[in-house]
This record gives C-alpha cells, structure tokens and sequence, in this order.
C-alpha cells in the first residue's frame, strides 16, 4: 500500500482557521457502508442516527497549555512543545532555535521561568523546569495552546475553551481529539434523554499526529507512541453493548485507537500504556462498529484509518 494512494487536493482556503459560533452547527457527512448512500446534514442531526441502544465512546483527553517561547541566554530565540510531562518538572519537548540546544543549556521562560535541557532521546529533548513550582501550573501561567500546523494564525484566549472538549478531565494532550469538539453540552444532555450511553476511554494526542508520513511503502512507516488508557468500566460498558445488540461508536480516531490498540489480543481488556497501533485499509476492528470523525489531511495516518 502507498502513501500517494491517500492523496487529494486540499485548497487552503477551505480550510476554516476560526471554530463556528456554536459547537454542533457544523456540518456533517453521514454515509451509509451497507449501501454507499451519502447525506448533507448538520451536526445536530447526529442524535438521530444513534440508537437507545447505542454506546457511544469519547476520548477524555485534556489539552495542556503546552507551547512555550523562551531565549538562550545568548539571546536566540527558543520555541518548546511539551510532548510529555514525565514528572513535576520534567517533561520531553520538542525544542526549536537557530542552533540546537545543547545538554546544559538554559532557556529563560516569561515571568522569570527557566528551564534546562538535560539531553536528548531522538529528536526530542529532556528538559527539567526550574524554581520549584509544578510544571503544569507553569504552562497555565505562561503556556500557549498549540494550535495544528494547518491553523495559520496565533492563539488567542478563546482557544482556551474551544479548543477544549466540555468533558475535557485526563491532563496530557497536545493536541484535541477534534471529533469530540463538536459536542456541547446541550448535545450531551440530548443524548443521555434519549437514553443513549456514553463511556470514556484516554489517549494523550501527541504531536506525532501531525507528522508526515516520509516513506512511500506504508509498510515502511514508523508510527508514534501516545499513551492511552482503558478503564473496566469502559469494558464492561462495551460488553453490554454487545449483547443487547447495540453499535460501539468511537467518537473519532484517537478513541477507535484506544479501543483497538486494548483488544490487540483479540479480546477487549482493560489496559493502559503507550500505543503505536497504525490502522490501514483492511484492518479487521475487534470493538468498534462505527465511528465518527473530522475530515483529514492528505496522506495522513488519519486519514488511512479512516479509509
């Protein structure tokens, strides 16, 4: 399989850089497998589609603050993305200035912050924040959400809450599980009337997901490593769903990889650790029957799962 074979033309200025004013009036493709039926609708229809004995499962990945702009103190300028907070003030990130940073250099940060790199592990970097405070209450203080690479305009507070799911709990992505950004909380309420269950699963979004895929031969491709967990209550949510008939429905392709990268064996369990579960065409899904997700870049890992 090759990765021209996921290529398309995607004219940039279809590409919305601002979210609508309301979460679920987006537009939504719904197409049928069984008979290859395509409809126009909004988002909001997506209630009608699901079944009282439907479960549907999110990913309750919490975006952090983690794009931070420092300076040597040779005066270069430095961009950090935290990939992982590994400890309370140790974390690994990507690290951008004119000359790579070498181990024992120090970055100073905005209100006096600073941190140093300790080494390396590939193309990321060990750092380890000074000044005794937590590392996370750093990036709140100073930290910047990071936005996608095909988003060209800078962040602004807005982004704080936008590009943050409302049931946003398990701090540790870079990134949104982006299908989940188009529930609100009136679509929630909508779909627990209804009687329509929910369960959550975790997966980090790291910025892996927006790498390129660099071989043609997708058999060639190295996939990311992002952290995952699956509770047994999810499990059990699952297995209930099963037997009374009812659709597991990954809302989007972080919680279908979570979901499968937990039922390698052949049998969901509950688990956590990291997963490099890169999902082509003719994938065999253990768990998930359906799912719902955004549209993706050419030849894109994302895009590949999808297809």
């Amino acid at each position: 399989m090759k990765k021209s074979d996921f290529n398309y033309l995607l004219p940039e200025t279809l590409i919305a850089q601002k979210p609508l004013a309301e979460r679920n009036a987006s537009r939504l493709l719904c197409m049928n497998r069984n008979t290859g039926q395509i409809t126009d609708q909004y988002f909001i229809d997506f209630i009608d589609l699901i079944d009282e004995c439907d479960l549907l499962v999110f990913n309750n990945t919490k975006v952090i603050p983690a794009r931070l702009f420092g300076k040597k103190q040779s005066g270069g300028k430095v961009e950090i993305l935290i990939e992982r907070i590994v400890t309370e003030h140790n974390a690994i990130a990507h690290v951008r200035s004119s000359k790579s940073a070498k181990t024992g250099t120090l970055i100073e940060l905005d209100k006096g912050y600073c941190c140093e790199v300790l080494g390396r592990i590939d193309d990321l970097f060990q750092l380890e924040f000074k000044g005794g405070s937590h590392l996370l209450s750093i990036l709140e203080e100073i930290g910047h959400i990071p936005l996608p690479p095909y988003i060209s305009r800078e962040d602004d507070e807005s982004d704080l809450t936008r590009y943050q799911t409302v049931f946003a709990k398990e701090v540790g992505a870079v990134a949104a599980p982006t299908a989940g950004l188009h529930f609100d909380q009136i679509m929630m309420d909508k779909l627990k009337a209804k009687g329509v269950q929910t369960a959550f699963v975790t997966l980090h979004v790291g910025s892996g997901t927006f790498q390129p895929v660099r071989v043609e031969d997708l058999s060639e491709h190295l996939m990311h490593k992002e952290y995952f967990a699956v509770l047994p209550e999810t499990v059990a949510a699952i297995q209930l769903t099963k037997a009374r008939g009812g659709r597991v429905i990954a809302i989007g392709t972080t919680a279908v990889r979570a979901l499968e990268s937990a039922s390698k064996s052949g049998q969901l369990k509950a688990c956590s650790g990291d997963t490099d579960l890169f999902i082509t065409p003719g994938y065999q899904f253990k768990s998930v029957d359906a799912m719902l997700t955004n549209f993706h870049l050419p030849e894109s890992t994302l895009l590949m799962l999808v297809s």
